[in-house]
């Protein structure tokens, strides 16, 4: 499937709109509720077995998928905002929570992932920040881009949790 184009134009969760979507263990979109297909402007079947890289915006630095993937792999929780790109080059962010489902053996079954409409402040401050880590990358790879966003998260005494938390509320 040929990738988009980004458009600039922007689309936006309304406050109780929740994003619901699941993948297996390589990334592949098993499920997504009405929201998360209308946003996507995909055709369900179009999303259903595509992996959920399908959506991801050149804007995005790689660091931020790297950190999700360490942690939902270690079956620890993340929330991350994150900038989607839509079948038609529109955008729209989120606050997504990830997380690992847990067959009854305790191996991981699937990734779930539930997502919202991010708070005015975080559109304040995460454009900015994903653009210094996207030039980071392009000079110096992710190493380069993961030691930005743990020094600009150690000048201001947070952890990313908190970080992230912090501008949602």
């Amino acid at each position: 499937m040929r990738r988009p184009t980004p458009t600039g134009v922007e689309r936006f969760l309304q406050e109780d709109d929740f994003i619901v979507s699941k993948t297996d263990l390589k990334g592949r979109i098993i499920y997504g509720n009405k929201i998360f297909i209308k946003m996507s402007g995909y055709e369900e079947s179009e999303l259903l077995g595509a992996p959920h890289s399908i959506l991801r915006h050149p804007d995005m630095p790689k660091i931020v998928f790297k950190l999700l993937w360490e942690r939902i792999q270690n079956r620890q929780e993340i929330f991350a905002y994150v900038k989607n790109l839509c079948k038609d080059g529109g955008h729209y962010w989120v606050l997504a929570n990830v997380t690992a489902t847990t067959a009854p053996d305790g191996s991981i079954r699937d990734y779930h992932s539930v997502r919202r409409k991010p708070s005015a402040k975080a559109l304040e401050v995460i454009p900015n920040l994903y653009s210094q880590l996207l030039n980071a990358e392009r000079s110096g790879g992710m190493e380069a881009s993961g030691k930005l966003l743990n020094d600009i998260l150690s000048k201001q005494g947070v952890s990313y949790d908190e970080f992230v938390l912090g501008l949602q509320q």
